[in-house]
């Protein structure tokens, strides 16, 4: 868990990641170099959940990759889909990540919402609907490392 208190915000206690798939955590369906350690090294703290709506068709390798479970969301409404599982875990305890048009509602949701710069592009929307912008994955989990970051950039 990772405890914050933002000024103009209130105290938050944060449980969960909630990162997007592809375009986020991967690049042309394939994971970025380092992925899979640093979400291990972040699960000491929080719980991780990667969502995709398998549009590459390589979730098996992905999650042997992970060594997690992506969560799978069905085609169709998945920007619904992924704020509705932001809403189940506790939104008020989450951190999500993501990039594209169907992350801004799960981005809206979060706790704290962080978009990121991405080699497949980054949606306006998502953009508009997050908490943070942060140019690429690595530096929103450096963020996350290094929690007082986020308290000055969100702080009123």
């Amino acid at each position: 868990m990772i405890e914050l208190n933002i000024p103009g915000r209130g105290s938050l206690r944060l449980e969960h990641l909630v990162c997007d798939l592809n375009g986020t955590l991967a690049v042309d369906g394939n994971l970025l170099e380092g992925i899979p350690r640093i979400l291990k090294n972040l699960s000491d703290r929080l719980t991780v959940h990667v969502l995709s709506a398998n549009t590459r068709k390589n979730i098996d390798t992905i999650e042997l990759q992970l060594g997690l479970t992506v969560q799978t969301i069905p085609r169709g409404e998945e920007g619904q889909r992924k704020a509705a599982y932001v809403r189940e875990l506790g939104a008020e305890t989450v951190i999500a990540i993501g990039q594209g048009a169907n992350d801004a509602e799960m981005l809206k949701e979060a706790a704290i919402g962080i978009c990121v710069l991405s080699p497949e592009g980054t949606s306006v929307i998502a953009l508009q609907s997050a908490d943070l912008m942060v140019p690429d994955i690595f530096c929103a989990f450096e963020l996350i490392n290094k929690p007082l970051r986020l308290v000055a950039s969100l702080r009123q």
